[in-house]
């Protein structure tokens, strides 16, 4: 059973009035629908003539008939490429004459510029497809039959494309297997405990691992019911929450829902689990939030290129500011820039390393760049993934950030995560993010950009003589600047390299 679809399908219950999702307006979808819609898409998606293998290219907003195409591809052997709803020309011009899709399908109000984008670079078959189940996509496919008989694929046949950020230069397009796909699946099914009667509330985007891989198919997998929200909004989650049992979201959700005077232990009573991922929980937010309600988010770590990577675990300690241990048949190691592997100490942190991982999960390389690839992999076939970690003296991983983002200054290494840490632990700091840019004498000068509680007033100097105190003088920040906000992405990720252009 190597098609992803096929993995899925298998755990959907019989019943044909089981409820696969509910929307906050009312509207069901049973499993059964899930089975006739993506059926019908598959077979619009046949009648074409595309080729197995062919790409298609999705930037729609959120909604179940998306996971309908997406489930469709799945059947159909085509190569899935959902795109970030927020990507405009220039970005979508370079992605699609890039992968060469045989189809894209679009938001019909974006129908207007996608349409010629595509025709550019040969795709014929350009549809919309709008939040109402609207646009030309349903349309096409409405008239077809309600049954498809899903693809055979070989496990490492391609089933996504997933394009990384490309804050450093061209982005990349990380190529996943049904079997990466699958196998991630069922270990987060066993890791997380998944059990009957379990229902998960969805409110990320879908067009990310995270909404996509990990959640959508931690509930399918399961046979689970769905609220599916087209985003975050805290009235909608609030509402919902006595209702599920299962809730996955990036800090910034649970920063939200902590500073909510209607969260309450009552409204959480029937959740036994809530995950966070995407970007690091702070300490702050963690203690917060199981302080109001109970409740200890489940902190993980994955990647584009690999899925899901590490855990803390669903039975034992949960240790804020730690992303856990590696899941079951993952390996992971700590690599020292001298090319050793670096090992646990008895007590305290082991020593900084680069985090390198190999497993099931792990993508096959990217998409039309060889040599990047072999660049991206050691000769031992470890996937460099660009992390930095440490071990603590009980086997939980650290992550102290990225390897790009490390700052060299005056010949030593400076690791932002860790003056971050000190910075965000200071009084009237709500968070910060520590970045290196160019100096005439330093090469890098360590700068310090951070965001004041509502209320505090920040001194930049008193703080820098403050963390001058506390930790080595070459890692002390040369300037601290204060501002309203960091700059983030989709999934809540700080945009390091758009600080970087501003103060630099």
């Amino acid at each position: 059973m190597s098609n992803l679809y096929r993995v899925l399908e298998s755990q959907f219950p019989r019943a044909p009035d089981r409820c696969a999702f509910e929307t906050p307006d009312g509207r069901y979808y049973t499993f059964d629908d899930l089975r006739a819609g993506s059926a019908k898409i598959a077979n619009w998606l046949a009648s074409l003539g595309v080729a197995r293998g062919s790409r298609i290219a999705v930037q729609v907003e959120k909604s179940v008939e998306a996971v309908m195409l997406y489930l469709a591809a799945l059947r159909s052997g085509m190569v899935f490429l959902p795109l970030n709803t927020a990507y405009r020309e220039s970005e979508i011009g370079y992605f699609i004459s890039d992968a060469e899709p045989a189809v894209v399908v679009c938001s019909p109000a974006h129908f207007s510029w996608v349409e010629p984008i595509a025709r550019a670079n040969g795709c014929r078959h350009v549809m919309t497809l709008g939040e109402a189940a609207d646009g030309s996509l349903i349309q096409a496919a409405t008239p077809h039959r309600a049954t498809f008989k899903t693809v055979s694929s070989k496990p490492d046949d391609l089933a996504a494309i997933l394009y990384t950020s490309g804050t450093t230069g061209r982005s990349k397009g990380a190529m996943l297997s049904h079997r990466n796909l699958a196998s991630n699946a069922r270990t987060l099914q066993k890791a997380w405990h998944w059990q009957r009667g379990d229902v998960l509330l969805h409110a990320l985007p879908i067009f990310h691992v995270h909404g996509l891989f990990v959640a959508l198919h931690g509930a399918l997998i399961n046979g689970s019911k769905t609220y599916w929200c087209t985003k975050f909004d805290a009235d909608q989650i609030i509402r919902l929450l006595p209702r599920a049992t299962v809730m996955m979201g990036v800090p910034t959700f649970y920063v939200r829902l902590a500073a909510d005077d209607r969260l309450t232990r009552s409204v959480v009573k029937g959740v036994r689990l809530f995950i966070s991922g995407s970007a690091p929980l702070l300490k702050e937010t963690f203690e917060a939030f199981r302080a109001k309600t109970g409740h200890v988010i489940l902190e993980r770590y994955g990647m584009s290129e690999t899925v899901m990577l590490t855990s803390n675990p669903y039975q034992g300690e949960r240790r804020a500011g730690t992303v856990g241990f590696p899941l079951p048949g993952v390996g992971l190691r700590l690599v020292h820039d001298r090319g050793r592997t670096v090992r646990r100490r008895r007590q305290g942190l082991s020593e900084i390393g680069a985090v390198q991982v190999r497993g099931p999960n792990v993508f096959s390389g990217y998409w039309r760049m060889p040599e990047k690839t072999r660049e991206e992999f050691t000769q031992d076939r470890w996937f460099r993934t660009g992390d930095m970690g440490q071990w603590d003296a009980d086997g939980y991983l650290h992550l102290i950030g990225r390897s790009k983002d490390l700052i060299i200054t005056g010949g030593y290494n400076v690791y932002p995560k860790e003056i971050e840490m000190l910075i965000d632990e200071m009084a009237g700091v709500d968070e910060s993010a520590v970045i290196g840019i160019p100096h005439p004498d330093f090469g890098e000068a360590v700068t310090a950009v951070v965001v004041a509680k509502p209320g505090a007033s920040l001194n930049p100097q008193s703080m820098i003589a403050e963390i001058k105190a506390r930790i080595a003088n070459f890692k002390v920040p040369k300037a601290i600047h204060i501002v309203q906000t960091l700059p983030r992405n989709a999934m809540g990720k700080v945009q390091k390299n758009i600080l970087r252009e501003q103060f630099s």
